[in-house]
């Protein structure tokens, strides 16, 4: 099929074994030998000139989609073949300090030991192109914008509180309950929650908080020091759940989980460092 293309796209036996480093007779006899697989004349020859028939038309054009195709494939292992190197700029949420978005970064710093990373934890979203940024993690609906995107998981929340807080007041039954209690939200995320309860049941609620903080941690440890509701990754709540430093508010209900994406400028290369780690974020495993 290859050599046949190539005849085609040069017009003649004796160029096309030029091109392909084989000697007419070798070229000539390959075209030959297809016409008599196939049981159909592709070319018309002449003294001077081939010329293509109906059916070698046909053949032609699925020919030449076949080898773009492959040597596509070809250009991008090539591609993988040689080591990258160079610098890769990085910001995240404070929260993936530890956990699968680490993973991720660790993994790739071992695969490519000739890149130098820059990595920016911080809850303040940045700017990608103000401040040259060649990947972003965020985490929740985008804003509308010319960057690209790709999710790469859902990051479960727990709704957390100290006992003694929770204590001094009223069993809640579902959401609306909760209103009234003294929260804490992300400067980053609008103060408004979905629940889902037993048997689907959803419920979504608009708050007041009362201490407004640039970092799921430090929700978390005020929660802890009994300044009200906090909604964190489940993650970073489960060390103090476990030891009862923390406890679950509506345990029954579960926080609509937020998706997690990569961000990155739109004309970054599809081979380029950026994508590599993008790649490695998303094949992490579920923790």
């Amino acid at each position: 099929m290859a050599v046949f293309a190539r005849t085609v796209e040069t017009g003649s036996f004796r160029a096309a074994a030029r091109a392909l480093g084989l000697s007419p007779s070798v070229v000539s006899h390959h075209v030959a030998q297809l016409e008599a697989r196939l049981g159909v004349a592709l070319l018309y020859r002449s003294t001077r000139r081939l010329t293509l028939t109906s059916d070698g038309s046909k053949l032609f054009e699925a020919a030449r989609t076949m080898l773009e195709a492959a040597e596509g494939g070809l250009d991008q292992i090539a591609e993988r073949s040689r080591e990258p190197a160079g610098h890769l700029s990085v910001t995240a949420p404070e929260v993936f300090v530890s956990g699968r978005v680490v993973d991720g970064l660790a993994a790739f710093a071992r695969a490519f030991p000739k890149v130098t990373l820059s990595v920016s934890f911080t809850d303040m979203p940045l700017d990608l192109i103000r401040d040259g940024i060649d990947l972003a993690v965020r985490v929740g609906a985008l804003a509308d914008s010319s960057l690209k995107s790709k999710r790469l998981f859902a990051m479960p929340l727990k709704l957390v509180a100290a006992p003694a807080y929770v204590s001094e007041r009223r069993t809640p039954r579902g959401p609306r309950d909760l209103i009234d209690w003294d929260w804490m939200s992300l400067k980053s995320r609008r103060p408004r929650d979905k629940f889902v309860g037993p048997g689907g049941r959803t419920e979504v609620i608009e708050f007041s908080p009362r201490i407004v903080v640039d970092s799921a941690q430090a929700a978390l440890e005020l929660a802890r020091h009994g300044q009200g509701l906090a909604m964190v990754p489940a993650a970073i709540a489960a060390p103090l759940l476990a030891r009862r430093e923390l406890i679950e508010v509506l345990p029954k209900w579960r926080l609509e989980a937020p998706s997690v994406y990569a961000v990155w400028p739109p004309n970054a290369s599809r081979a380029g460092l950026a994508m590599r780690l993008v790649a490695m974020l998303e094949d992490r495993p579920k923790k």
